[in-house]
């Protein structure tokens, strides 16, 4: 780098046609500096070199001239090779200024072609015969200052740095718009863009953004654009000209074992390389509600692994309970079943699990805000000794537990809506933020036809990964998809790839492409290992949570086993009566109050009679028929089925004669005993739990 006389480096700044700035060093002084008288003819000089060349080229065609007339005066042949020269350099030049601005093609055509006319001129007849001295004299000067102003011209003295410039914008329809300073980061360019005044919208730069992807030769997914809120014609154009996330990165763990869920979850990357994070609580402090998500994407764009990345970063959080709904029997979370609290597979346990929910929802509301808490906080699972958060009228502690998060997650919904109806999530979605619960929908189509509008209104927050095009509008807004966002470009081509939506993070990072971790073969045991943490360190369901489950789900819900011996109750069981997993009997539960030890009992009368060919048996009577049907519900409830409907009747019918609508009338008596409550699915009936005597 060049130095100035007292040895100081000086930066020196021009523009380039394409509306760039170059940047230079030379001698000279940096603005602000002090000179003596000695050093001003430096700073000038240096100043003005920008200016020089084409006054130097001036110069140099008039000694071409001269010099030539020496060599070629006079000459036929060399008059008909230097004309051939001369047109064949100014249309060299036309060809060669294709790329640039057709202001600048013709500026340069136009000099050289003057230029080399009178250098021919000259080398022929002498460049002081008849006006060619005169010519050289205005002309040289002319064209050199033609230059200077055309350089003067190029500097930009808008305050907002906006380029003159029209190359690429002039490409793809935006002529007139006005780009101002870049703001250059690793993998990442940002610049503002103003369109003209009454003519474009931001609406425009939208539309233009698959062109200007095209122009750079680039994904459509690199290049995006975010309006700016205060403005129909200002916004953000964001260019990512290389795609980090090709290579894919694989998950080593969970990013914060022991902390809160108030914490944010870190399920992936974005394509600059930064985190992707996802809240799920809210915090009062920095005005963020508590949300709910939804998961969308075809088969084969990564599902899967975006679930269990969110589900690991849920089970390492010391304050939150999860509930999961799973239709395909937990095949890709089977490793994480020992620290989910409640598992459901799909059908009436999952009917269950969404009646308990519905009656959670209003117990833990009802419960915070007896303790003072306008919505969930991490304090609010902590043991309440807080007399500012207290249930007792004399404003003494009352020590209650605290009461955990709690995420209820539906996987694969789209077999659940189509089972309970489509609003099955309705209320539940718009009422559980407040207590304290988020909703996690997962599903392939998120349309209309497969969950209702207000149910869809009131998901906050989408995880969008691979879809069909057609389908695009039904995972992400509107304004995001016109901000270059477009999740069905990738189809199941690239799993894992997605856009994410939520409150928390800047609303400029809702268009750009993220990638949620992949999980390989041998994290199978991390994950059982966190399982096993959070089974001895987690969270255990609050009394309140757990009454009011236990009061909809009977002994359904059972909150997370305890770890090493299975479930409650089967500690003490001898080797032999437990299966190879540790986890339960290896005998039927109707079997248990068997003896195996006792004799058997001697033979009866009839014992020989056989079984087929025989009558049907006798009807029982009405009040016996009523006694047995009180019997079947006791049998669901012990079994933990606390949905029915008349097709769970079906073998009972058969055993005791008796016909589906007879056992339709049953159901409806029972409701209107309170011995059942109507669910939204029609013909399902929830058993409301029998009182147990004190």
């Amino acid at each position: 780098m060049a130095r100035n006389s007292n040895g100081r480096r000086v930066r020196h700044t021009d523009f380039l046609d394409n509306g760039m700035v170059a940047e230079y060093t030379g001698p000279g002084l940096l603005p602000g500096e002090s000179h003596g008288g000695g050093s001003i003819g430096a700073y000038l000089l240096h100043r003005a070199m920008p200016h020089l060349p084409p006054w130097v080229a001036a110069a140099g065609i008039g000694i071409a001239g001269g010099l030539g007339s020496l060599q070629w005066e006079q000459s036929a042949a060399a008059g008909v090779g230097l004309t051939l020269a001369s047109v064949a350099l100014t249309g060299a030049t036309w060809w060669m200024g294709k790329s640039t601005t057709q202001q600048r093609r013709l500026h340069s055509a136009i000099t050289v072609a003057a230029a080399s006319a009178w250098t021919t001129a000259a080398c022929l007849a002498g460049p002081a015969a008849g006006p060619l001295p005169d010519m050289y004299l205005i002309g040289a000067p002319v064209l050199a200052l033609s230059w200077n102003i055309r350089m003067i011209l190029r500097r930009n003295d808008d305050p907002a740095g906006q380029s003159s410039d029209k190359g690429l914008l002039e490409k793809v329809g935006l002529a007139r718009a006005q780009i101002g300073n870049a703001t250059v980061e690793p993998n990442r360019v940002t610049a503002p863009l103003a369109v003209e005044a009454g003519e474009q919208t931001n609406e425009d730069v939208s539309k233009a953004l698959g062109r200007i992807a095209s122009a750079l030769d680039l994904p459509t997914s690199a290049v995006r654009y975010q309006p700016d809120p205060g403005s129909s014609r200002r916004g953000e154009l964001v260019i990512v000209p290389e795609d980090m996330l090709a290579q894919a990165a694989y998950w080593e763990g969970p990013s914060n074992l022991g902390g809160s869920i108030a914490d944010p979850l870190v399920i992936g990357r974005y394509d600059d390389g930064s985190p992707m994070y996802l809240w799920l609580p809210g915090d009062p402090k920095a005005g963020r509600n508590g949300t709910h998500v939804l998961v969308a994407g075809g088969t084969g764009s990564g599902k899967g692994e975006t679930a269990l990345n969110l589900q690991t970063e849920i089970l390492s959080r010391r304050d939150v309970l999860l509930w999961l709904s799973d239709p395909k029997m937990f095949q890709d979370f089977r490793p994480l079943l020992p620290g989910i609290d409640w598992a459901a597979e799909g059908g009436t346990p999952t009917e269950v699990m969404v009646e308990a929910i519905k009656a959670v929802i209003p117990a833990r509301t009802r419960w915070l805000g007896q303790h003072n808490y306008r919505q969930w906080v991490p304090a609010a699972a902590e043991v309440q000794n807080d007399p500012a958060h207290t249930c007792r009228t004399d404003g003494r502690a009352c020590g209650c537990a605290g009461m955990p998060y709690l995420v209820t997650w539906m996987e694969e919904a789209a077999s659940t809506l189509r089972n309970i109806g489509d609003n099955a999530f309705t209320g539940i979605a718009q009422e559980a933020r407040s207590a304290g619960v988020s909703l996690i929908v997962s599903l392939q189509r998120p349309s209309f036809d497969q969950m209702s509008t207000s149910t869809r209104a009131s998901l906050p927050s989408v995880i969008a990964l691979g879809c069909d095009p057609r389908d695009e509008s039904f995972s992400l807004p509107d304004t995001v998809l016109d901000a270059g966002a477009h999740p069905g470009a990738w189809g199941n081509r690239r799993p894992g790839y997605c856009y994410l939506v939520t409150p928390g993070i800047d609303e400029t990072r809702y268009a750009s492409p993220g990638r949620t971790w992949g999980f390989a073969p041998d994290a199978v045991s991390l994950m059982e290992v966190l399982a096993d943490w959070a089974q001895r360190n987690g969270a255990v369901a609050d009394p309140i949570t757990a009454g009011a489950a236990s009061s909809v789900a009977g002994n359904a819900y059972t909150g997370r086993t305890a770890p090493s011996h299975g479930p409650a109750g089967h500690a003490a069981m001898e080797d032999d009566d437990v299966d190879e997993t540790g986890y339960g009997p290896l005998v039927d539960p109707e079997d248990e109050h068997i003896d195996p030890e006792a004799e058997l009992p001697e033979s009866q009368e009839g014992d020989d009679a056989p079984i087929f060919g025989r009558n049907s048996g006798r009807k029982p009577s009405p009040e016996e028929a009523r006694r047995l049907f009180a019997d079947a519900l006791a049998e669901f409830e012990a079994a933990g089925q606390m949905v029915v409907g008349p097709k769970d009747f079906t073998d009972w019918c058969d055993r005791h004669s008796l016909s589906r609508p007879w056992v339709s009338e049953r159901l409806k008596e029972a409701a209107m005993a309170g011995r059942l409550e109507a669910t939204n699915a029609t013909g399902r009936w929830r058993i409301v739990p029998a009182p147990v005597a004190a």
